[in-house]
């Protein structure tokens, strides 16, 4: 028996209300998808736009080293009558520092460098790494985060110097900053310090670096990761007591064991770059032990 009845009007309104709540279901999902899909072609886009960016400055600057390599005559230089050892331990013979001053003293022109860019100081070169490049310094430690030795933009930066550091005579603490990037340029390599393949070979705990003035070398002795604080990279101080007190506690950070000792009586150079992104700093200090007046 067919059913003719026809359905009541409560009924039909019924199902007009859960119709139109459909389609706005429908219509809501259409905008949640099309949001998702605009924010992820956003993130896509942006990172690309960084990649491209992150790999043009890169490519510039590895361009720019090569030719400053290239066109920079870096020799090794035998010891003469200028070169003088700095504060040599006492009563010590097996200390490695008496190795370490038999090795040679590296030489650079800088008459190529100083035109290309006046703000030239000296060059750094750190064993087991791929640290070696002129350093450069200006009026605050900003420019040369974002600027190449050419002077260009550049967000890989260069070497530079503390701009509170006197390059010609150096400081109780000279200090070289750059950029830690992860294709290894700048200090990108300074992390091996903290790997066994570097720490184990006690020829890597060398720093050499010419500036137009003199040859120097520099003693490693102490090598560690440290939330960004600003103690270890004071340049002077007030007395003695108040240096030795910061030699002591930067020694005592280190993370491999040394067989250097250091004293009010040494100058140190201290290496510093990002660890990662959280503000962790990669340190490593050195002191000076051999020199040569040009």
């Amino acid at each position: 028996m067919v059913n003719n009845k026809r359905p009541s009007r409560v009924e039909y309104q019924k199902k007009l209300r859960q119709k139109r709540k459909k389609k706005k279901k429908l219509r809501f999902r259409k905008w949640v998808i099309v949001v998702f899909f605009i924010f992820f072609l956003s993130i896509f886009v942006i990172s690309s736009c960084k990649l491209f960016l992150w790999h043009s400055d890169n490519k510039k600057v590895k361009n720019l080293t090569d030719d400053v390599v290239d066109k920079t005559e870096i020799k090794e230089k035998k010891d003469n009558e200028n070169m003088e050892t700095v504060n040599p331990p006492t009563n010590d013979k097996d200390n490695d520092y008496w190795n370490y001053i038999k090795m040679s003293l590296l030489e650079v022109n800088f008459d190529e460098l100083l035109k290309k860019n006046s703000d030239t100081v000296g060059w750094i070169e750190v064993k087991g790494t791929n640290i070696n490049y002129p350093i450069v310094k200006t009026t605050d430690n900003n420019y040369y985060l974002n600027h190449a030795f050419d002077k260009t933009s550049n967000d890989a930066g260069w070497v530079f110097m503390d701009y509170r550091n006197d390059p010609v005579n150096f400081n109780q603490n000279t200090i070289i900053y750059a950029h830690s990037r992860y294709n290894g340029t700048m200090f990108g390599s300074l992390k091996n310090i903290l790997k066994s393949s570097w720490y184990t070979n006690k020829n890597n705990y060398i720093i050499r670096l010419s500036t137009p003035k003199e040859n120097t070398m520099w003693q490693v002795f102490s090598v560690y990761t440290i939330p960004k604080e600003s103690y270890y990279i004071t340049t002077t101080f007030n007395n003695n007591e108040e240096y030795q007190e910061f030699l002591d506690t930067i020694k005592n950070r280190s993370e491999v064991n040394f067989s250097g000792t250091v004293n009010t009586n040494d100058k140190i150079l201290t290496l510093s770059t990002c660890k990662d992104n959280f503000g962790n700093r990669i340190v490593m200090h050195a002191k000076l032990i051999k020199k040569e007046i040009r």
